[in-house]
């Protein structure tokens, strides 16, 4: 599918409900349905309130019957390195619709957030991706990314987050 088959752009608020429902797509393909607790509204809030925590861009069709139609999104955040001294841009969620795998959404959704990392001065970009899923992994490396068998998540969250929070002075 060439590029102009579709259009990728800065996500604006009529496309929340469109990235909550990829949202619980993905949730779907990694087996993780139950633990999705999103709020439309929240993620609204979240990437266009008046102190947004996150940004999003969305992949849309230009041509065919599903013109205008978002099937892609790329959810990600600033963060920072201290070992670098410089912001990082964290990827959170990328996800394409399968019947739309393979046609360069994907890769111009990393591209575009490259190029953007870079004209913010970040250090570095970098997302997780799951032990299973080869797929991602074989495309990732193949886009330059270096997979790091060396780190592992650590995460807080729900009671534990709350017991923790209540340990502070």
């Amino acid at each position: 599918m060439p590029h102009s088959a579709f259009l990728l752009r800065p996500a604006r608020l009529a496309d929340v409900p469109a990235i909550a429902g990829l949202v619980h797509e993905l949730a779907a393909f990694e087996q993780l349905s139950h633990l999705v607790q999103l709020n439309p509204d929240d993620l609204g809030r979240h990437l266009f309130g008046e102190h947004p925590k996150c940004h999003a861009h969305v992949a849309e069709m230009g041509q065919g019957p599903q013109a205008g139609e978002v099937v892609a999104f790329a959810l990600y955040f600033y963060n920072f390195s201290t070992f670098l001294g410089k912001p990082g841009l964290y990827l959170e969620d990328l996800y394409v619709q399968p019947s739309h795998r393979g046609s360069g959404i994907g890769r111009a959704m990393l591209a575009t957030l490259a190029q953007l990392a870079v004209q913010e001065g970040c250090g570095r970009f970098e997302w997780s991706v799951l032990d299973w899923n080869t797929q991602a992994i074989g495309f990732y490396e193949k886009m330059g990314a270096k997979v790091l068998a060396d780190w592992r998540i650590c995460r807080v969250t729900g009671p534990e987050l709350a017991a923790l929070a209540l340990q502070a002075a």
